[in-house]
């Protein structure tokens, strides 16, 4: 019996020493579930203020000086554009002839029944279209000869600068920069090419082995008077290389490589309708 009472309490204190480490074991899991539930509260609370400055912002950005605001200038910077640029044509009006002394001026705005057209019809010709009552004759460009009429030289330079100031307006007000600058001279206007140019080096005079490549700007004439056809027509050919940049900048295909007015008229047309969009 006292055998028997010994390995009792022997269990005994086995079963109280496993009990102690259990408790002792219990009180560090509640110390540590008390941390975090402290941890639970206090990112319960940055998540309210994040959820205030939350809404606060989405107000701001819904309000007077968040998204509105930024609709409401984005519509009056369109209008505004679409005012100066309607300046434009009216201080250089491209029209259409008609006859021989009859013109009237082309409508810029679309409408049901007047808006140039429906998308897959032909371009106006060329030769059909004048901008501040001169014609752009593009015949001189190909082929001058002793015959040629000087004074259709004279017109088609005066009317190129036309459309190199226009050009050069409007890409000022849709904040464009132009691909290949304009220096306005009037009737002797130049457009500028960063063309690259092969240069010898102080080397190359000795050993003939290498040659350097720079860029460097190249002016080609609007005009005929005193100049290389090859490089007026080059001028031509660039001018329409802006024209068809901002029509690109206003989501418009240009109408050919060698429709400047009529380029110069849909874009004009455009900017003025209602679905004015930059891109």
């Amino acid at each position: 019996m006292r055998e028997k009472l010994e390995a009792k309490k022997q269990v005994m204190e086995s079963m109280s020493m496993s009990s102690k480490l259990a408790k002792e074991d219990a009180k560090k899991q509640e110390d540590k579930l008390s941390v975090e539930v402290r941890s639970l509260l206090v990112a319960g609370t940055a998540l309210s203020v994040a959820r205030k400055r939350l809404q606060e912002s989405n107000r701001l950005f819904s309000g007077e000086k968040g998204y509105g605001s930024l609709r409401n200038l984005q519509k009056r910077l369109r209008t505004r554009q679409q005012y100066m640029i309607s300046q434009v044509s009216l201080l250089y009006p491209v029209k259409i002839s008609v006859g021989p002394a009859q013109e009237q001026e082309l409508e810029l705005f679309p409408s049901s029944s007047q808006s140039g057209g429906s998308p897959g019809s032909k371009p106006a010709h060329q030769g059909s279209l004048t901008i501040l009552g001169l014609h752009l004759s593009m015949l001189p460009f190909k082929k001058m000869s002793f015959f040629t009429d000087k004074r259709e030289v004279q017109r088609s330079a005066t009317a190129l600068g036309y459309v190199a100031h226009a050009v050069s307006l409007i890409a000022s007000y849709l904040n464009v920069h132009l691909r290949y600058r304009l220096r306005l001279g009037g009737s002797h206007s130049y457009i500028i090419d960063h063309a690259p140019s092969l240069e010898p080096t102080s080397s190359d005079l000795s050993s003939n082995t290498e040659i350097s490549t720079t860029k460097k700007d190249v002016e080609f004439p609007l005009f005929l008077e005193g100049q290389d056809t090859t490089r007026a027509a080059y001028a031509v050919f660039l001018l329409n290389k802006d024209l068809e940049q901002l029509l690109n900048s206003v989501g418009v295909k240009s109408l050919g490589p060698r429709q400047i007015l009529p380029n110069l008229k849909e874009l004009l047309r455009t900017i003025q309708s209602a679905d004015f969009r930059t891109t």
